[in-house]
């Protein structure tokens, strides 16, 4: 995009922008709180000429809608824990559902979230072997498609990798170990590495899966090489800053989280054969722990709270962990077989758990312990988000439930089936001012949870 087709997508992105976050503003704290505003409050309008309160004006809004840029990020699982910070939605919903305000449809194949920033939606889609991401508006709208190059479509085809967004950049990974950045507003292409030629790995079975991490300037990737196992590189331009060996071993389709609150922060990770942490300053193996399941596959993003770590796997083995020694060491809690699921991801309420199992029962686990407290096939087995107070259960045969979490029973308030879409139900949903994303392949779907 170059001259004026460049200009007025800058205007377009302003105003689409702005439009949705003043919707969310309260002017009347901005405006007592704001010296523009006491002044004229006590001297009258008179003492400002126009040029004066126009610029001041500006400069409060502009700070306003900063801070809604600030708060708008959505990445994978929102900040990867699966929990939406939102009030007011509704605690049930008729029988058909919650409204949909919007579908978007001809995404192509696709597994992947859609991820929110400055007003716009991204997601990615394959078609005829290529990936494409999209960007729409937040009424729906198609404003950019653009190719970014060929897509995984050996086993289960279609895009793996939720898109990240970070200040004013898109990082995007393909099923075939692309990572490409991208400017967020003009979509040019920033820098691109590819696991395999630049790190020396081989791609997994099913195709490249695992979102990239961002802590400060890092952007943290795991290609499980011998000698690249993860690697830190400057998110701006794509520069080793960091490699690290770990232990050497292959990916398990895993995504790294941050856990900031140790003597040591650190990125926390499933690979093939161990869990382990790494000093996000140097790349320094932490520590290490075993796991290993039957086809060395971890997809699940783990959970922590409070030096408890938990990791979920499917074919029988999950673990707890509890970091100690100022997260220098870890030592297992106690594990399950019940709580085992490839994609699924779980939730975290109160002193309890709550996902699936491969063997299609939904599971309350208590935290601390392990113990299970029930075991309920009422739904198939599928992935969970959490907002309000209230669980999101959506199915691989397209069932979407609204589940209070409640450690005496799977407490199902309402549901209704995702009809529009195409192949697997295994995009996991995203809610975000009020609204439900929920990606089904081909087709993207808005509901209304106010």
């Amino acid at each position: 995009m170059k001259g004026k087709d460049n200009e007025l997508f800058g205007i377009r992105y302003f105003f689409s922008f702005l439009r949705h976050a003043l919707g969310y503003l309260d002017f009347s704290y901005i405006f007592a709180k704001s010296s523009i505003f006491k002044h004229i409050n006590k001297k009258g309008m008179s003492a400002f000429n126009q040029k004066t309160k126009i610029k001041h004006l500006c400069v409060t809004v502009f700070l306003a809608v900063c801070f809604i840029q600030l708060q708008a990020q959505i990445q994978w699982r929102n900040d990867r824990t699966g929990v939406y910070h939102e009030t007011g939605l509704m605690k049930s919903w008729q029988a058909e559902g919650p409204d949909m305000l919007w579908h978007f449809d001809g995404l192509g194949r696709g597994y992947t979230s859609v991820s929110i920033d400055r007003g716009q939606l991204f997601v990615t889609g394959e078609t005829d072997e290529i990936g494409y991401l999209y960007v729409l508006d937040m009424d729906g709208k198609l404003q950019h498609k653009i190719e970014y190059g060929r897509e995984f479509v050996n086993s289960y085809p279609g895009t793996r990798n939720t898109v990240i967004p970070d200040e004013g950049k898109l990082y995007i990974v393909s099923g075939l170990m692309d990572l490409l950045c991208y400017d967020m507003q003009t979509l040019d292409l920033l820098w691109k590495k590819n696991y395999a030629q630049d790190y020396g790995v081989e791609n997994t079975l099913h195709g490249w899966h695992g979102t990239p991490l961002i802590v400060g300037e890092k952007l943290i990737v795991a290609p499980g090489g011998e000698k690249h196992n993860v690697v830190a590189l400057n998110k701006s331009t794509g520069e080793l800053i960091w490699s690290s060996e770990g232990k050497g071993v292959a990916s398990g389709y895993g995504s790294p989280i941050f856990i900031g609150d140790q003597q040591t922060p650190q990125a926390v990770i499933m690979m093939s054969e161990y869990i382990y942490g790494l000093d996000v300053s140097n790349g320094e193996l932490i520590w290490s722990f075993p796991h290993v399941n039957r086809w060395k596959e971890h997809p699940n993003t783990p959970v922590y709270d409070n030096n408890m770590l938990f990791c979920m796997s499917a074919y029988d083995q999950s673990i707890m962990l509890r970091l100690t020694d100022g997260g220098r060491s870890v030592e297992k809690v106690w594990e399950i077989k019940e709580l085992c699921h490839q994609t699924g991801h779980v939730m975290k309420s109160g002193d309890y758990i709550y996902g699936c199992g491969e063997r299609m029962y939904w599971h309350c686990v208590d935290w601390h312990t392990g113990k299970v407290m029930y075991s309920d096939r009422a739904l198939s087995a599928g992935n969970v988000i959490a907002a309000d107070g209230m669980m999101y259960v959506y199915s691989d045969r397209g069932e979407m439930a609204l589940v209070k979490p409640n450690p005496q029973k799977f407490d199902i308030i309402s549901k209704f089936n995702i009809t529009m879409g195409t192949e697997h139900h295994w995009a996991h949903p995203v809610i975000y001012q009020g609204i439900m994303y929920v990606r089904h392949g081909d087709s993207l779907m808005a509901y209304q949870l106010k």
